[in-house]
């Protein structure tokens, strides 16, 4: 496990003051999206159709698309830079699954301008301004995959966890699709809220918001990761060698001593704005029976929570890698 993340001795001294104004640091919604990145927040939102209601659950408007940039950038900042753990060398041929705006492969395509970087998502919401080694595709990879045998050097698949119920069919398609050698790399948040210094109670609302959010996925038959163990043991279940993992931990505020983790905990609140109502409306209204004036006031108490600097709280990121046999 990683290490434990220290907490700011400033943001501990007066604990009657929930807001970090406190600490002298600005959490206003202003300031960060001066500081960090540029967000509108709208009261309308529209839903991907292609499942169903109840099956495809996140929006795909605009404001989405700005939080999955934000969100992109916040996982890059997490693993200090890196945009894959896997060792690669020279790749060819890269593919993308669940690319969403295609932030992460357009990226790809500029560090390895050789290769030839794919990117597909059931919406075509990317850029029409790519590298020109780089290209999206609309494709469901919960369908059998229709790419060649031995095809990539590279796949990878980010948050895409919530999209599949089947994860052995996942994983066989991505190592048939991938060449001798070549390496398959999944990264997924774990859906639990963790906190270390017992800061976090059991009525939190952001662990309440977090605990209905399982309670949904496993409805669907979609439970979340919980441990880094359980998505090795799928990867070598599925065949392949070398595998290799991580794990980091996301702050929720910028409340941890450490600067480089402050900053990052800074744009997870900003993130915090708009990631609740993204995952929790029509989640809790579709699937728990939930009307949608209590479904947003959940999420509105998670993010009051989540601005409350009293509460040390964080996600972890569990990233795995593999590579598949020569022979």
């Amino acid at each position: 496990m990683t290490d434990i993340l220290e907490v700011d001795p400033e943001v501990r001294r007066n604990p009657d003051d929930e807001d970090y104004a406190s600490t002298g640091y600005d959490t206003s919604i202003a300031s960060l999206s001066s500081s960090v990145h540029e967000y509108i927040f709208e009261n309308g939102r529209r839903y991907h159709a292609y499942y169903g209601p109840d099956q495809y659950l996140m929006p795909q408007d605009e404001k989405e698309k700005d939080r999955l940039d934000l969100h992109h950038e916040i996982i890059l900042q997490l693993f200090e830079g890196q945009l894959h753990q896997a060792p690669l060398q020279n790749p060819h041929r890269i593919l993308d699954v669940g690319t969403g705006t295609g932030i992460w492969a357009i990226d790809m395509a500029d560090k390895f301008p050789e290769a030839e970087v794919i990117g597909t998502d059931l919406s075509p919401i990317q850029s029409g301004w790519v590298p020109a080694n780089c290209r999206f595709e609309v494709d469901d990879a919960t369908l059998d995959w229709t790419y060649t045998d031995n095809h990539f050097d590279f796949i990878h698949g980010r948050s895409v966890g919530q999209g599949f119920d089947d994860w052995g069919k996942l994983l066989s398609e991505m190592k048939c699709c991938t060449v001798p050698g070549g390496w398959v790399e999944i990264c997924e948040c774990g859906i639990r809220a963790n906190c270390d210094d017992g800061t976090m109670a059991d009525n939190n609302a952001c662990k309440i918001f977090i605990d209905l959010l399982r309670q949904a996925l496993i409805k669907i038959k979609r439970p979340p990761i919980d441990d880094i163990e359980t998505l090795r043991q799928r990867f070598e279940a599925t065949g392949f060698e070398d595998i290799r993992i991580k794990t980091v931990k996301e702050p929720i505020g910028p409340w941890t001593r450490d600067e480089r983790m402050k900053k990052i905990g800074a744009m997870v609140l900003l993130h915090c704005e708009s990631v609740y109502e993204a995952y929790g409306v029509a989640t809790f209204t579709k699937l728990l029976g939930m009307d949608r004036d209590e479904a947003k006031r959940i999420c509105e108490n998670a993010i009051a929570s989540s601005r409350n600097k009293n509460y040390h709280l964080y996600s972890i990121f569990y990233n795995v890698c593999g590579r598949k046999p020569l022979e």
